[in-house]
């Protein structure tokens, strides 16, 4: 079967607890944030800025709620500044971060796009990874089938976002190969997905 390598599993695995619904989750399905020296909360996409993680439910109306009722300032225990298009912020690092990283996997041989080389990495066992643009005909991606189940297909893109990756206006069908690009890239996706459910 094919699945998706991770080179730490324990990464994404790891809990950590949503300052809103005060529950325990694997963090790949959490953001990460963080307050800055001026008491700014900012987005930390990576989760590499220093200090506390403040974790929050990658979902838009738990990041409102945590604006909108102070549950940042509360968990930080300080006086905090928080941007109240927060969640809008966090959905833009995430999709560039996915188009990013994309388009680093497409460099790097990692990825390609279009139907049939799609349908020829995924006839091959090649791919590991299906993403489908969240705006293309239901019809067309009912033609593919992602490699080992819904947990290795992306469908959060815009047609123009994974445009973007590949130097196009529009892409509708791409797919990445085994690799730690690819892992970073359906990491960010989840959490995006998170972001624009509904």
């Amino acid at each position: 079967m094919n699945e998706v390598h991770r080179k730490k599993p324990d990464t994404a695995a790891a809990e950590r607890r949503c300052i809103v619904t005060r529950e325990s989750a694997p963090k790949g399905g959490l953001v990460r944030f963080a307050v800055g020296p001026e008491g700014l909360v900012v987005p930390d996409v990576l989760e590499k800025l220093p200090g506390r993680g403040l974790w929050v439910t990658a979902d838009r109306d738990l990041i409102n709620q945590a604006v909108e009722k102070g549950l940042f300032a509360r968990a930080a225990k300080m006086q905090v500044t928080v941007l109240p298009d927060l969640a809008e912020h966090v959905e833009m690092l995430l999709a560039r971060r996915v188009v990013d990283m994309l388009s680093m996997g497409r460099k790097a041989g990692r990825a390609v796009a279009g139907l049939e080389k799609v349908k020829t990495w995924l006839l091959d066992d090649k791919a590991v990874l299906l993403l489908q643009a969240s705006d293309g005909s239901e019809r067309g991606k009912s033609a593919l089938r992602p490699p080992a189940g819904p947990e290795t297909l992306v469908e959060c893109m815009t047609g123009s976002e994974l445009g973007m990756a590949f130097g196009r206006d529009t892409v509708i069908h791409a797919a990445m190969t085994r690799d730690g690009i690819t892992d970073r890239v359906l990491y960010d996706a989840t959490r995006l997905a998170g972001l624009r459910k509904n």
